[in-house]
């Protein structure tokens, strides 16, 4: 894993993220934030819980947050209680897609908020920071190489895993396609 732009820079984007982020979006985020201490306690998600993260990371485009609504209470309990206490990175990745209305980019998202380890999220933007194909992430080696890739960037600087998320997204938001140097 490559970045596009050099690690040195983390903090400026990983700024300029929170400085340009709408309020509209901040409350979002802010509120899934907000369950964490909750959920890890429990080590599960509510119904209520994923369907506010699923809104959160797909905004409800093609009702995707909404589909969440029709899992049980129990089920969702069990699904996120394995993928909590499981040992795999890509079982739990993969055992959160068992709920409808959630694909690998926001079972990712639910890792990096709520899981104990430290999981980054799949993004389209991220991963053009990070110098992945959005194509390759539905391949088995590809999970666990992006995660092993991001935590040691994070640990490298000494960031945690949603500040470096937040430096990705920001930086392709803002450079494209463009190929930058250090």
């Amino acid at each position: 894993m490559k970045l596009r732009f050099c690690e040195s820079e983390i903090d400026y984007w990983a700024n300029r993220y929170r400085e340009f982020q709408r309020p509209a979006g901040r409350e979002r985020e802010d509120l899934v934030i907000e369950l964490r201490g909750d959920i890890q306690q429990r080590e599960c998600l509510t119904r209520s819980e994923l369907h506010k993260v699923a809104y959160w990371k797909t905004r409800n485009i093609f009702g995707r947050a909404d589909l969440t609504l029709r899992n049980s209470e129990k089920f969702i309990q069990e699904v996120t209680t394995q993928a909590f206490t499981g040992t795999d990175d890509w079982e739990k990745l993969i055992s959160l897609t068992r709920l409808e209305g959630i694909q690998q980019p926001t079972a990712s998202a639910i890792l990096h908020l709520y899981d104990n380890g430290k999981y980054p999220i799949l993004d389209i933007h991220a991963l053009y920071s990070a110098g992945w194909a959005w194509k390759k992430r539905t391949s088995y080696p590809f999970w666990p190489e992006y995660v092993q890739g991001c935590r040691n960037i994070a640990n490298r600087n000494s960031v945690s895993m949603r500040h470096l998320d937040r430096a990705l997204w920001r930086f392709s938001f803002e450079q494209g396609t463009r190929e930058p140097g250090c």
